[in-house]
């Protein structure tokens, strides 16, 4: 019994080493792989960590660990091995095998001519410069009224209404008693007295030629047009000076054009427009520039530009609509990339820009004018080099997961205003010079006390000394940048 019991228990013995060992054998590639990372991580660990930072705010640098002040989680190191893709030469890297399945897409930094015109929509609307009031010079009735309306189509001297002045009446008689008795003095003056009655001259010459009293006048559109108003009604008083009608012609009219104000900064007046309009198909109506609006539309982001085209035929009526091409008057060359890779942060614009290998950098540029899709890039980038027009947000994102920042555009050198003078006090904070005319500034000459720009300026001057002066202007201040005797070499 005791010898069965033995020899079972020799058996699971055996069944259990041998479990152990088939379990280690398997397990053993898995565990392989554990050292590896442990080992990474112990690097890691051991490295001179350079900063920490929040991975959602990777522009916000820490000088220790800790919790981020932004999100509830640890700061993360950034260790010296990961700076060497920081600065200039930062990039984030994909395997090029990636590219296709990521979606990204590239394209050339090419140079080509600005466009040479600007396309846009516009209405055609009143040239409100051709406008005729029609007033009454002196009170009266009115008598009778022609079948007129607002709207109306008007030829030029269309009636519009008949008055009766009764006022003109005895200065009429008294003329033609005047004009029987002979003497010509005496009826020139009675003459003129009708004229500053505001009656009109051809009724004048009808009343001396029938010997008629003629108080009744017909008021009449000078101009052909449009009726704007009718303010008239029979059996009305009517004031001297009260607006009876307006009038608008239409020999020409203006067409309102909307364009963005990207593109408006390179639009002048005088410059040659074409516009097409749907009601006459295949036909092209040339104009002018009258004006560029100087307010622009704080919903649409537009300028309105106004252009005058004749209309001799009455064909172009006000509230058609009109595509328009404004010609621009000059051609640059310039650098295009297409519009979508062109990233906008609101203070500044981006590109990523593909470098070999496979790697990837956030570049900052200037834009320019926007044209076709395209977009004009006036610093930051060069002819031939490769952008990411697809996918570049993406790119962007991990750039700033990894603390990539794009380096800043290099701001231009200062401008100087150079003259002459001499001394009258200095000490390391300023200097009191009688000058000469700044013609740069249009300053003219003067005494005046300027700021220094460092303390070192009044090394070896004196009181007295003769000196060339050159200044740098901020705002309304000007600070002295260059100071040293005149005639010596800068």
């Amino acid at each position: 019994m005791k010898a069965s019991i033995w020899k079972v228990a020799a058996v699971v013995g055996v069944s259990i080493a041998v479990g152990i060992a088939a379990g280690y054998w398997l397990a053993r590639p898995r565990l392989s792989e554990v050292p590896a990372a442990a080992v990474g991580q112990g690097a890691a660990a051991e490295s001179k960590a350079l900063y920490w930072y929040d991975p959602m705010y990777p522009q916000q640098k820490f000088d220790k660990p800790g919790k981020s002040p932004f999100m509830d989680m640890q700061l993360v190191p950034r260790y010296v091995e990961g700076e060497g893709a920081q600065g200039e030469n930062a990039a984030v890297r994909i395997d090029p095998s990636l590219t296709q399945n990521l979606g990204l897409r590239l394209a050339s930094v090419t140079r080509g001519v600005l466009a040479s015109s600007v396309d846009a929509v516009g209405v055609l609307a009143f040239n409100e410069r051709e406008v005729a009031v029609v007033q009454p010079r002196t009170a009266g009735f009115v008598e009778r009224v022609y079948a007129r309306a607002p709207g109306d189509l008007l030829k030029a001297n269309a009636a519009l209404a008949d008055i009766l002045v009764p006022e003109w009446a005895a200065a009429q008689e008294e003329f033609l008693a005047l004009k029987a008795s002979g003497d010509a003095a005496l009826l020139a003056a009675a003459r003129q007295r009708l004229r500053l009655s505001g009656m009109p001259a051809a009724l004048i010459a009808q009343v001396e030629r029938s010997g008629k009293v003629q108080p009744n006048l017909t008021l009449s559109s000078p101009i052909g047009g449009v009726l704007q108003e009718l303010n008239v009604r029979q059996g009305m008083t009517l004031a001297a000076g009260e607006t009876l009608a307006r009038v608008n012609g239409l020999s020409s009219v203006w067409l309102a054009v909307a364009v963005a104000e990207s593109q408006a900064g390179s639009l002048v007046p005088g410059q040659l427009a074409e516009a097409r309009l749907p009601a006459f198909p295949g036909e092209v109506f040339a104009g002018k520039v009258d004006v560029i609006l100087p307010e622009a539309n704080a919903d649409s982001r537009t300028l309105r530009v106004r252009v005058e085209l004749a209309n001799p035929q009455g064909r172009l009526r006000p509230g058609m609509s009109a595509q328009v091409s404004l010609k621009r008057s000059t051609q640059q060359f310039l650098l295009w990339v297409p519009s979508e890779a062109v990233i906008r942060t609101g203070r500044r614009a981006l590109v990523m820009l593909a470098e070999d290998g496979g790697r990837y950098r956030p570049l900052e540029v200037q834009p320019g004018p926007d044209n076709a899709g395209q977009t004009a890039i006036l610093q930051g980038l060069e002819e031939g080099q490769q952008v990411v027009a697809s996918g570049q947000f993406l790119l962007d994102s991990e750039a700033s997961l990894k603390g990539i920042v794009a380096a800043s555009l290099a701001e231009p050198a200062a401008v100087l205003h150079e003259a002459e003078g001499q001394i009258l006090a200095i000490d390391s904070q300023e200097v009191t010079l009688a000058h000469g005319p700044f013609k740069s500034l249009g300053m003219p000459a003067m005494t005046m006390t300027f700021p220094l720009a460092n303390p070192g300026l009044m090394q070896g001057l004196k009181v007295g000394d003769k000196v060339r002066v050159a200044l740098s202007q901020s705002g309304n201040e000007l600070r002295v940048e260059l100071l040293e005797k005149a005639g010596s070499q800068p």
